[in-house]
């Protein structure tokens, strides 16, 4: 299979991204291994026509990014904004929401967040108990409108308070595994 791997992290002095590079790598290194693989490192810069290219290539685009304010960073946005381009990634349509041009394509989304998995159970918390795929609604939507389909998302939580990267990394191999590879054995 063909995949296009994104790492959408942005720089901060704060926010240096070691644990979305950490988690970037850990799927190249898993995917690459049968595999065709492209990446994309936004931060690093991006040729609009060979992003275009990539994902038309791609039957599956894997995105490792932080949740920044319950969304992507705001130069992950701007490649969106490039490079999902009219009559590339999507078409008018009489029924809104039907002119996708990227089916049969799948997509996953791997966050890292800062929020600890609890405060999405709490009904009277910041959440109001929606569900982290609640959150990230838009970005499904997105996808959707260019008629991709989703993969599980992977979540890493609390990782500012309270990291532990050895688990992440296994959680994320074995969400892999089991939900875009297929081949987990049980």
């Amino acid at each position: 299979m063909n995949f296009l791997i994104i790492n959408g992290h942005k720089y901060y002095p704060y926010a240096e991204g070691k644990l979305n590079k950490t988690l970037f790598d850990e799927i190249v290194s898993i995917i690459s291994t049968d595999n065709n693989v492209q990446t994309t490192v936004i931060e690093n810069g991006y040729n609009i026509d060979e992003e275009t290219e990539k994902y038309k290539n791609a039957d599956v685009i894997i995105y490792q990014t932080p949740m920044n304010w319950f969304y992507v960073p705001w130069s992950f946005k701007k490649y969106i904004d490039e490079v999902f381009l009219y009559n590339i990634f999507y078409t008018g349509s009489k029924d809104y929401g039907c002119g996708g041009l990227m089916t049969g394509k799948r997509y996953m989304f791997s966050f890292t967040c800062n929020s600890p998995a609890d405060a999405f159970d709490d009904i009277n918390g910041f959440f109001n108990g929606e569900s982290p795929e609640e959150v990230i609604s838009p970005l499904h939507k997105l996808h959707r409108y260019c008629a991709m389909e989703p993969i599980k998302t992977f979540f890493a939580f609390d990782v500012v308070h309270n990291p532990d990267i050895e688990r992440y990394k296994k959680e994320l191999s074995n969400h892999i595994h089991t939900f875009v590879l297929n081949d987990r054995i049980a």
